[in-house]
């Protein structure tokens, strides 16, 4: 009877664990959901709409979904809150204040995902406003500003979302006293600053790894790639990727191999990391020249889409490109059950097709309804999609939606 009551504990805790979406790009940054039993091909009008919140404030700020409750960010007038909404209905829980306005030509407001971890979130505001909340009232527990550590807001504004490493809380500030900044997620002290990288902040969010017996974070700045050691912010290993304009795409690693793209005619970048952490170039070249939707691996293959070439796969080890498509305009992406959401900037088009190497499949599209009056003319649809729970979020301003795509 223990090991039958044992089995399902652990079953329930794996689901949960499933279900939940902690930060951007989920727990392991990947943006691949582990979620399976969800809907393989959409009705004509596309999947079931659960609910609309019409009042999630302004800005392109992603969520985080843990234990029933979304956890995103919106501009109301001149001030950013941090928001929960409970998952279920759409409504609204609380409320609390991150930072003053950031102001922006492509449109006002938070850009960052929350992260949350043990009973807390953590939001970081355009301004570059670190803010530690309680999860159940939105209390605060601590804030620090990212130009106390140096840092200067870049041109559109902190984009990044935090990272929880342990013990710690982890952000870019950038700048001459050091690139990243940790704190103890708890207090808010800080506890070290990478102090031999002092690249300015980009958009890119951390990513951390476990490679060459060490846990390494790795961040993307307009100057480098780079490689940080988690327990005390030493600098382990850097390659050059000069960028242009705006890096935002986050990094990705296998086998100690390290993938980066930007946008602007940039383009990507593989490197190998070594034994003692020395580098090298394994490709590079402008097949994947990704702006800010965000770039997938799946079953050893890169998807997203290239500014060059429409949407496109890669080898993720070579860099040589299996296909590429047309078939939707720009946009970002996300994976769930074998299969990649993809969201249309321009349009809000939403789109369903399988993740494979062969080619695009297709297996369903709708058009995103109503859309907001509200966007910058300049603004487009940019917050990235989420499935959660068998339920795929989307954000076009103050408007969140919910889908049921669980297949049930």
């Amino acid at each position: 009877m223990k090991t039958i009551l044992l089995s399902f504990a652990l079953a329930l805790s794996t689901s949960l664990q499933a279900a939940d979406w902690p930060t951007f790009r989920g727990a392991d940054r990947s943006d691949v959901s582990q979620e399976t039993g969800l809907l393989k091909k959409w009705p004509a009008k596309g999947p079931k709409q659960v609910w609309l919140n019409e009042d999630a404030g302004l800005g392109y700020a992603g969520y985080s979904i843990v234990g029933g409750t979304l956890y995103t960010m919106g501009a109301r007038d001149a001030v950013e809150y941090v928001i929960a909404i409970d998952a279920a209905t759409g409504k609204e829980k609380w409320s609390a204040e991150a930072g003053a306005l950031l102001t922006n030509g492509w449109g006002d407001g938070p850009r960052s995902t929350p992260t949350v971890d043990g009973g807390k979130v953590y939001a970081l505001s355009g301004k570059g406003v670190l803010v530690c909340l309680d999860t159940a009232d939105g209390k605060e527990a601590w804030r620090v500003t990212m130009e106390s550590l140096g840092g200067k807001v870049p041109g559109w504004g902190y984009c990044e979302s935090p990272l929880i490493e342990g013990d710690l809380v982890i952000c870019t500030p950038g700048g001459s006293q050091g690139t990243l900044a940790a704190f103890n997620k708890n207090s808010g002290v800080k506890v070290w600053q990478s102090e031999s990288w002092t690249d300015p902040a980009q958009y890119s969010s951390i990513i951390a790894v476990n490679h060459n017996e060490s846990r390494q974070l790795i961040q993307l700045t307009m100057q480098s790639v780079a490689g940080v050691n988690a327990a005390n912010g030493s600098l382990l290993w850097k390659s050059e990727f000069p960028g242009k304009t705006a890096v935002i795409p986050t990094p990705i690693f296998q086998d100690g191999q390290v993938f980066v793209a930007a946008g602007y005619g940039v383009g990507c970048k593989s490197v190998k990391i070594g034994p003692g952490n020395s580098v090298e170039e394994v490709y590079a070249g402008t097949d994947m020249v990704n702006h800010h939707g965000g770039v997938i691996l799946h079953e050893g293959h890169l998807y997203g889409y290239s500014d060059r070439g429409g949407w496109t796969c890669m080898d993720f080890k070579t860099g040589a490109v299996k296909w590429t498509d047309k078939s939707l305009g720009k946009g970002a992406i996300h994976c769930a059950d074998g299969m990649l959401y993809l969201l249309e900037e321009k349009t809000g088009v939403v789109a369903l097709i399988k993740a494979s190497p062969r080619g695009w499949d297709e297996q369903g599209r709708f058009t995103l309804s109503p859309q907001t009056q509200q966007r910058n003319p300049k603004g487009m649809i940019w917050t990235h999609p989420v499935v959660s729970g068998g339920k795929l979020y989307l954000r076009d301003q103050e408007l969140l939606f919910c889908f049921d795509v669980s297949g049930k």
